[in-house]
C-alpha cells in the first residue's frame, strides 16, 4: 500500500495550492476528469491484488504460499528500471503517451476478463482443493507489471495534459483516483462479495452468495478498461511533445547513466543500505498480523471495512506531521517514532494471541472492534509519520539537476526495503511453526492443505505446537532494536548532517 500512501502525501502537499484559485480549471475540466479516471482504473487491480491474500488465507493457503504470492507486488518497487524506456520510445504520430497507454490498458482489460473465467478455479474450493499459488503469483505479477507501466505513462502524461497553471492538480488526481480505485477493488469487493456481510447488513432475505460475484466483478472492470481505452484511443488527441527525430536511444542511455552516477555517490550507497534494512524489525507485524487476525476468526470483509473510518486519519496525518516536523532535519521525528513502532509489534502480537478466545461466536463484540480500530489507528500514525519523514528527507537531499530520477530512485529503494522483508517474513512463518496431527498414527506435520485434509480424514485435527508468528515477531523486534540502537540511529543522524555537496551528482 506504500504506492497509495505516496499518492496521499502528494495530494496533501498540493491541496493548499489547488484551493487558491478554482477558476483556473476552466478549459481543463475534461483533462482533470480523464486523469481521475485513469488513476481510478489503476487502483482497481491494486485493490484486487491486496484482497487476494485474505481470500487465499480462507482457502487454506500456507504462509509459504503467501510469501510466493507477495512477489506479485514487486513490479511497483522495480518500475524505475524500465521507466526510461517507456518515457523515450514511442510512435510520434500516435502520441508519446498513447503509444504505451492504449496497448497496456487493453492488456489489463483482457487480463481481468481472463481472470473472471479462471480465478475461482485457481483459488481452489475451500477445504478440498489447494490454491494454485505459483500460477496466481505469475498472473498477478504480470498484471501488476502492466499497472506499474500504466502508472509511468499516466504520471508522464499528467505533466503535459494540464495547462502549466493547473499542474498542481496532477498529484491530487493521482492520489484521489488511485485511492478511490483501491477502495473499490479492496473494500467494496471484499464486502459485497461476502454472503455473510450482505445477508447481515444489506439484505432482508438471506442468499447463499454476495451481491456481487468474483467473476462478475473482474469481468465488469475488464470491460470498463476496454471501453475507456477505446474512447481514449479514438477521441482524445495528445499534444505532440517532441518531433519524430528525437534520439530515443541516446535518451535511454542518458537516463541509465544518471542512475549509475547517483548510485556511485558514497552517501547514496550508505543510505541505500539503510533503506533496504530499516524495515526488517517491522516485517512480521506489517505483513503477517492481518492474516493472523483472519485466521483467528476476524472476517476478511470486516477487516477491509475498518479502512473506511481510518480514511480521514490517512488524509489529515500527512498535514499534521508536516507541520510538527523540522524541514531542515526531517529525520529527527522519524528517529523518535521508530522505537514506538517496534513496541507496537508486541502489542499487535498480544492482540492476535487473545483474538481466538474472544471471537468464540460468529460476530465480533463491539469492544473488540473498538480496540482493533484504535490499534489500526496507532499503527497508521507510526507508519505515516515515518513515511512522510522519509519523503521529506528525499526532497531535501535530491540533486535538483536530476531531481525526478533522484527521487524515483530513492522511492524505489524505500519500496524495495518493504517488499523483500515482507516476502521473507511470510516465508519464515511456516518454517518456524511446529504443527502436528492429533492422530498419533500419522506422521503428519500439517504443512500443506493436502496434509491437513489427510489428518481430518483420519479423524484428527491439526494442532499448532509452536506458532512461528510469535517467534518471528519477537526475534525481529529484537533485531530492530539492535539495528536502531547500535547502527541505524547513528548512521541516519550522520547522513542528515552531511553537506549538500555529498548528495550532488558530479557532471562528467
Amino acid at each position: 500500500m506504500s504506492e497509495v500512501r505516496r499518492r496521499q502525501l502528494q495530494s496533501t502537499e498540493s491541496l493548499n495550492s489547488v484551493m487558491v484559485d478554482i477558476s483556473n480549471i476552466r478549459g481543463d475540466e475534461w483533462n482533470i476528469a480523464l486523469l481521475l479516471l485513469l488513476y481510478l482504473l489503476q487502483g482497481i487491480p491494486l485493490g484486487l491484488a491486496a484482497a487476494l491474500p485474505m481470500i487465499l488465507q480462507n482457502r487454506g493457503a500456507s504462509f509459504k504460499q503467501q510469501a510466493a504470492f507477495s512477489f506479485a507486488t514487486w513490479p511497483f518497487s522495480l518500475k524505475l528500471f524500465w521507466a526510461p524506456i517507456v518515457d523515450s520510445v514511442y510512435l510520434a504520430r500516435f502520441g508519446r503517451r498513447k503509444t504505451w497507454l492504449v496497448p497496456i490498458q487493453l492488456a489489463i482489460g483482457c487480463f481481468l476478463i481472463f481472470l473472471s473465467y479462471n480465478l475461482e478455479a485457481w483459488l481452489g474450493i475451500e477445504g478440498t482443493d489447494e490454491p494454485q499459488v505459483v500460477l496466481l503469483s505469475i498472473i498477478f505479477f504480470l498484471l501488476n507489471f502492466l499497472v506499474a507501466t500504466q502508472d509511468i505513462v499516466v504520471d508522464g502524461w499528467a505533466l503535459t495534459l494540464l495547462r502549466r497553471e493547473n499542474i498542481e492538480y496532477a498529484s491530487t488526481c493521482n492520489s484521489a483516483g488511485q485511492i478511490a480505485g483501491y477502495f473499490f477493488g479492496y473494500v467494496i469487493f471484499m464486502a459485497l462479495e461476502c454472503p455473510e456481510f450482505c445477508n447481515t447488513y444489506i439484505r432482508n432475505e438471506p442468499k447463499p452468495e454476495g451481491i456481487i460475484t468474483m467473476p462478475g466483478f473482474f469481468y465488469f472492470w475488464g470491460v470498463v478498461y476496454l471501453v475507456v481505452t477505446a474512447l481514449v484511443a479514438f477521441i482524445k488527441r495528445e499534444a505532440q511533445e517532441y518531433s519524430s527525430n528525437t534520439p530515443t536511444m541516446a535518451t535511454i542511455v542518458h537516463s541509465y547513466r544518471q542512475l549509475l552516477q547517483i548510485l556511485k555517490l558514497p552517501s547514496i550507497q550508505l543510505l541505500s543500505l539503510v533503506l533496504l534494512t530499516s524495515k526488517v524489525g517491522f516485517a512480521a507485524c506489517d505483513s503477517v498480523t492481518g492474516l493472523k487476525l483472519t485466521e483467528g476468526g476476524v472476517p476478511k470483509e470486516s477487516l477491509a471495512l475498518l479502512a473506511v473510518p481510518l480514511l480521514p486519519l490517512q488524509i489529515i496525518l500527512p498535514l499534521v506531521v508536516s507541520k510538527i516536523s523540522s524541514r531542515r532535519r526531517p529525520l529527527n521525528l522519524l528517529l523518535k517514532v521508530f522505537p514506538y513502532r517496534l513496541v507496537f509489534n508486541i502489542i499487535a502480537a498480544v492482540f492476535v494471541f487473545i483474538t481466538p478466545a474472544i471471537l468464540v461466536g460468529s460476530s465480533m463484540p463491539s469492544y473488540y472492534v473498538a480496540i482493533l480500530l484504535v490499534l489500526l489507528a496507532l499503527q497508521q500514525v507510526t507508519v505515516t509519520t515515518m513515511f512522510v519523514q522519509w519523503m521529506a528527507f528525499f526532497a531535501v537531499i535530491s540533486d535538483p539537476v536530476v531531481g525526478g530520477t533522484y527521487m524515483t530512485l530513492l522511492n524505489t529503494l524505500n519500496n524495495l526495503g518493504g517488499t523483500w522483508t515482507t516476502t521473507t517474513a511470510l516465508a519464515l512463518v511456516d518454517f518456524t511453526t511446529v504443527k502436528s496431527c492429533s492422530n498419533s498414527t500419522l506422521n503428519n506435520d500439517c504443512s500443506s492443505q493436502l496434509l491437513k485434509m489427510e489428518c481430518e480424514k483420519a479423524g484428527g485435527n491439526c494442532e499448532v505446537q509452536l506458532d512461528g508468528y510469535y517467534i518471528e515477531t519477537a526475534l525481529l523486534t529484537i533485531v530492530g532494536f539492535i539495528w536502531f540502537k547500535f547502527w541505524g540511529q547513528k548512521i541516519l543522524l550522520s547522513l542528515q548532517s552531511r553537506p549538500m555537496d555529498a548528495w550532488k551528482v558530479r557532471s562528467r
